[in-house]
């Protein structure tokens, strides 16, 4: 097998007949002398018969047997001693950018029991048949694969699967069906595409981390559940041997891949992407490690409901985890939320105030005058971070707690306290009951690692189909409402004076102008007035001063007048008894009349009368006396003053 480089066609046409050109033109062709390669194709060389037989063993012939050989012809003209050789033409191996190649080959050692791939450790160069076969190179699928790129591989001997295309030569129908299956499971994995694991995004397949699953190498150990951790020199599974060599077992791995794009065999390993473990504020996370050494315990000689041990071993670990983001291994582990900030327990049915009380429901009682009514109320806890670890290894979570402990605790206690209480009193005494069972309980929650905060106790309700409760709180209601009443008509009435007394108010404003001008009248009429009694007080007495004068005056003049009236009165007496005794019978009658005369004589000139007689005065029948005439006389006086005055 030689190669040639021939003149141009039309030299040899001048030296040679076109006869005889055309005919050793179709010798070459079935003879199979010269063939051509274009550039961008590779040839596979088959001998089709040698002095050296043909191939005892394996699939190529290295020793010049007949055979398909392990070199390739390149582009260009090849020539070959007749009848000896076939060429077949093929395509190079072209594998995309970003994408990922599979090499299975068709020869060389068997894999070794409970091998999965064929090891490269020793040979990797898959251009080089020769010293892949002589190396030790062994059949089937490759733990190598090929990156982006045309790679010069010989079809003969390897069968190479991209996205695109299955490169291989003279597959028979067995072949074409393994092969096949193949594709199958490679598309099934997605294993043309390299693992791209995002971070944080919009996407919902962002923020995720890989957990890798190697289907080769040894076996884990007893009582291993995952591969341990055997550093990053195989660069995050890329490279198989460095993986295995360094200790790498078969098995799901706790070692997970985060951010990244990797270029793993997925017939090597296989990956699972899971969420990122993400403790939110407000939570610490509690890791219950199933992998790792033995711990030593930590949790002290008092505690002796488990082990704590410090991280990175088998069990609960001593130290939570702080809120943030952590690519944690799922199967290596859980983690157990645990709240650090106040959280409410609710019993009460279609309510939550938290995630651990759904199986919550109120809480029924039996009182002393023997009602059931059902108790909703709601408990406020905290949950102290460092005792966290404690919390998880003695009840496994908080839900298990609350389920299995505090609902029983709390039940029990109120329902002790409801024993002792009428249903009356149970509604009457709430704060009494909330008061003392925030003391009772905080003890008993300290015993579970837990600080009580508060106990907020609603009002009891009946069950289903019970109406006595809803009788008795009825009149309760309806007693409550008759109070309300009568304190409502007690500030009807207070609004009622102050809605007239706003009313009055109102009047007077409106009427201001003449109630300031009728006060200022009657103050000026009140100040007259007064003014008017002071002159009426002070005349008053100006009159009885005068009075007093006028009657002192008065009196005394009567009293000389009086004494000298009596004197005269005495004298004329004494005159008259005296004439009276000179003048006895008809000489006294005389001197009476006389006298009698002088003292009308007198009271007319006293009383200014005319002389001559305005009224006459006479007596009937002719019949008259002194005395008589007198009388008349004065009669006549008094009604001409009457008549006067």
């Amino acid at each position: 097998m030689f190669s040639l480089g021939f003149g141009p066609a039309w030299v040899i046409g001048l030296v040679i007949g076109p006869a005889t050109l055309l005919a050793i033109a179709l010798f070459m062709r079935i003879s199979g002398m010269v063939r051509y390669i274009p550039n961008d194709r590779i040839g596979v060389v088959e001998r089709l018969w040698s002095g050296r037989g043909s191939v005892r063993s394996g699939l190529l012939a290295l020793d010049g047997e007949a055979g398909f050989q392990p070199e390739l012809l390149r582009g260009g003209f090849h020539a070959f001693a007749p009848f000896q050789y076939r060429v077949h033409i093929r395509s190079m191996v072209a594998v995309t950018q970003g994408k990922i190649g599979y090499v299975f080959a068709r020869d060389g050692l068997d894999l070794a029991s409970g091998q999965t791939l064929a090891a490269n450790a020793q040979v990797d160069d898959f251009r080089d048949v020769r010293a892949f076969l002589r190396g030790g190179g062994q059949k089937g699928p490759q733990r190598k694969v090929l990156r982006e790129g045309t790679h010069i591989v010989n079809p003969a001997l390897f069968v190479v699967m991209t996205e695109e295309a299955t490169y291989s030569l003279a597959l028979d129908a067995t072949e074409h069906g393994y092969y096949a299956k193949m594709r199958e499971l490679l598309d099934e994995r997605h294993a043309f595409t390299p693992i791209i694991v995002r971070g944080a995004g919009a996407d919902h397949d962002s923020d995720l981390l890989a957990v890798v699953t190697v289907q080769d190498g040894p076996a884990l150990q007893r009582d291993d559940l995952l591969a341990p951790d055997v550093g990053d020199g195989h660069h995050s599974f890329q490279e198989p041997e460095a993986f295995l060599a360094a200790g790498g077992r078969r098995g799901r791995q706790e070692r997970v891949l985060v951010e990244g794009t990797y270029y793993i065999n997925r017939l090597f390993a296989t990956v699972e992407l899971i969420p990122k473990t993400v403790i939110p504020v407000g939570f610490v996370g509690v890791v219950v490690s199933y992998t790792g050494a033995k711990g030593e315990d930590t949790s002290g000689v008092d505690y002796s409901h488990g082990e704590l041990v410090a991280s990175g071993c088998r069990g609960v670990w001593r130290d939570p985890l702080m809120p943030g983001k952590y690519a944690f291994n799922t199967y290596a582990g859980k983690i157990e939320l645990v709240p650090t900030t106040n959280f409410v327990l609710m019993w009460q049915s279609n309510a939550s105030g938290s995630n651990f009380d759904s199986n919550l429901r109120e809480i029924t009682l039996i009182t002393k005058d023997a009602f059931e009514p059902q108790l909703p109320l709601s408990v406020v806890v905290h949950i102290d971070y460092r005792k966290a670890p404690m919390v998880v290894q003695r009840f496994g979570n908080v839900k298990q707690l609350v389920e299995q402990t505090l609902d029983p605790m709390v039940s029990s206690y109120f329902k002790n306290v409801s024993q002792t209480r009428t249903f009356i009193e149970l509604i009457q005494s709430r704060s009494e009951l909330q008061a003392n069972a925030s003391i009772d309980m905080r003890e008993r929650f300290l015993a579970y690692s837990l600080e009580f905060q508060e106990v907020l106790i609603g009002t009891p309700k009946p069950q289903a189909g019970d109406h006595r409760i809803e009788d008795i709180m009825a009149q309760l209601r309806d007693r409550q409402i008759a109070r309300e009443q009568v304190e409502t008509y007690a500030q009807k009435q207070i609004a009622a004076d102050k809605q007239r007394e706003l009313k009055e108010a109102e009047k007077r404003a409106e009427k201001q102008a003449e109630l300031t001008a009728s006060l200022v009248d009657i103050t000026i009429r009140d100040n007259q007035g007064a003014a008017a009694v002071k002159m009426a007080e002070k005349r008053r007495q100006e009159i009885e001063a005068l009075a007093q004068a006028e009657r002192f005056r008065q009196e005394n003049e009567g009293l000389g007048r009086a004494a000298a009236i009596k004197s005269v009165g005495e004298a004329e007496g004494a005159a008259i008894k005296a004439k009276s005794d000179a003048l006895q019978g008809e000489g006294a009658d005389k001197q009476l009349t006389q006298t009698v005369m002088l003292r009308i004589a007198e009271a007319f000139e006293t009383a200014k009368v005319p002389l001559v007689p305005q009224i006459q005065l006479g007596a009937q029948g002719g019949d008259a006396n002194a005395l008589s005439t007198m009388l008349a006389l004065m009669s006549a006086l008094k009604a001409t003053q009457l008549a006067r005055g």
